[in-house]
């Protein structure tokens, strides 16, 4: 069955924010910071005895062994690898409509990539006000996380704009989250 991509672009917009090609630099970005994460949890596992760090000298252990990288019962970093797959995961799920016919897995994915960015800032910010020190990959890590937010944000709004016609044309606002088939032909 071949899918009407002019039939994928949500009323009012001028392109599709859940196209493949709006949604794979995110899932890339997704797997960059995976890999980042990734590295920096396994260090502060003490798996690696080093870690890389190209500009700021022993900042990088500062930073990755600090009290604020210990606060929860994981290190920061793997909950920050965590994030990231399930950026990528929810990145790939679904077609070209699933601003339409998924909202969940794009809500999801919004509120998946929106507050790891915040947090990547947060931490950002951290470094040089309590520790006095940068943390190159840490870096890298926040700004993959700052750049996914746009293109994430523009297609959880795509969903939200098509479940707010749902409910003023009365139609059950959680079927539409769930994209039940039988709701999806009644809604422009």
């Amino acid at each position: 069955m071949e899918i009407n991509k002019l039939d994928a672009i949500p009323p009012g917009w001028s392109y599709n924010p859940a196209s493949w090609g709006q949604r794979l630099p995110i899932v890339g970005f997704a797997l960059v910071g995976l890999a980042i994460a990734t590295y920096l949890a396994l260090f502060q596992l003490h798996v690696f005895d080093t870690v890389w760090e190209p500009f700021f000298g022993g900042d990088s252990r500062k930073i990755l062994t600090s009290a604020t990288s210990k606060i929860l019962p994981i290190p920061d970093a793997a909950l920050g690898a965590i994030g990231y797959f399930v950026d990528a995961l929810a990145g790939i799920i679904g077609g070209i409509r699933r601003w339409r016919t998924m909202p969940w897995i794009v809500i999801v994915f919004g509120l998946a990539v929106g507050p790891l960015g915040f947090i990547s800032v947060l931490l950002v910010v951290l470094q040089p006000v309590l520790y006095d020190a940068w943390c190159t990959l840490c870096l890298c890590s926040a700004a993959v996380s700052v750049i996914m937010i746009g293109p994430a944000m523009d297609e959880m709004l795509a969903s939200l704009q098509y479940m707010k016609r749902a409910k003023d044309a009365n139609i059950s606002t959680w079927k539409v989250f769930w994209g039940y088939k039988e709701v999806q032909g009644k809604v422009l």
